[in-house]
């Protein structure tokens, strides 16, 4: 199976989380009629649809033929994709930069669609190793190149927010195939390249 494809997404039903969310608020001791909370329920269904769309989105329909035929074989690199995500496990936020790269042989993609599959994947639950892999395995399935590179590094809030709350820690995860692996002079130049400032 596809690494994109889930079962069908069924879209929210924003009455039914919305009147969860007015439970919650009074299970947190809140008065959800108060007049700062009266709205906040459908508000949260809202924000919590938009933050999980990626389970809504296809991805051969986000690269929409943007796939070409190209002899060029020299690395390709998107760096500092701006994500937002959310942590599987405490519904709070994590966020950063991703770093992509692949080797095309005989493809090439619209540069355009790499960050909007960083999206796709981000804007589900996730736990950031996840969704460094499915970037990853994404490119290398409607790619097929030489070798894909990703990089993660990421701020999570409950790390910062809760728990040991270190406010400056990041984390870095990585997923490779291909050249990427099996040569590591390519995977130092990669890992040089993106931790310089180039523009």
């Amino acid at each position: 199976m596809s690494v994109d494809k889930l079962e069908e997404a069924v879209k929210p039903d924003l009455e039914k989380i919305a009147s969860l969310i007015h439970e919650f608020l009074i299970e947190l001791g809140e008065d959800p009629n108060r007049e700062g909370l009266k709205k906040t329920p459908m508000r949260v269904a809202k924000a919590f649809e938009y933050l999980t769309k990626g389970y809504r989105e296809d991805i051969e329909k986000v690269l929409n033929g943007a796939v070409f035929n190209e002899k060029y074989n020299e690395m390709v690199i998107v760096k500092n994709i701006d994500f937002f995500s959310l942590c599987e496990h405490h519904l709070l936020p994590f966020y950063g930069k991703v770093h992509i790269a692949y080797i095309p042989n005989g493809k090439i993609v619209g540069l355009s669609k790499i960050p909007r599959i960083v999206e796709v994947f981000s804007r589900r639950l996730q736990v950031q190793e996840r969704l460094t892999q499915q970037i990853a395995d994404t490119l290398n399935e409607y790619l097929q190149p030489k070798g894909v590179a990703v990089v993660i590094e990421a701020k999570h809030l409950c790390m910062i927010m809760r728990g040991v709350e270190k406010q400056n820690s990041v984390a870095t995860t990585s997923a490779m195939h291909g050249v990427f692996v099996k040569d590591a002079k390519t995977r130092d130049e990669f890992m040089h390249l993106i931790s310089e400032n180039l523009m």
